[in-house]
């Protein structure tokens, strides 16, 4: 004999209670938060890398610095935009969707959309 498949009704869909919305929009916000402290980390790491770059090729003599040459500004465009502006355009993207978890959490923006931000993660 052959069961049927067993079909859940879309009405019965989970409903949370508001403490654990709650305490979910907060572990939300926590790594999120996280994420824009290892995003700023990375861009200070490769910041402190060109400077050390940059203090390492002037104290080169005129000699030295003719044959190791210098990377081409066109390529320091490339790298910053890799490593310093992408980065950072996902921070502010991060704190924008905190700042709309916090809103949830205040009760100034709809919480029919909590369900939606949670399933994202």
């Amino acid at each position: 004999m052959v069961s049927s498949p067993i079909s859940i009704p879309a009405t019965s869909a989970v409903r949370r209670k508001p403490g654990e919305v709650h305490s979910l929009l907060e572990a939300l916000i926590a790594k999120r938060e996280q994420e824009i402290s290892d995003i700023e980390q990375m861009v200070e790491r490769y910041e402190r890398r060109i400077r050390r770059e940059e203090q390492a090729y002037r104290a080169m003599s005129a000699i030295r610095r003719l044959f190791s040459g210098k990377k081409p500004d066109h390529h320091l465009a490339l790298e910053y935009i890799h490593y310093v502006k992408k980065p950072m355009e996902k921070a502010r993207a991060l704190r924008q969707e905190i700042l709309h978890y916090q809103s949830m959490l205040d009760g100034s923006a709809p919480a029919s959309s909590v369900e939606r931000f949670l399933s994202e993660s």
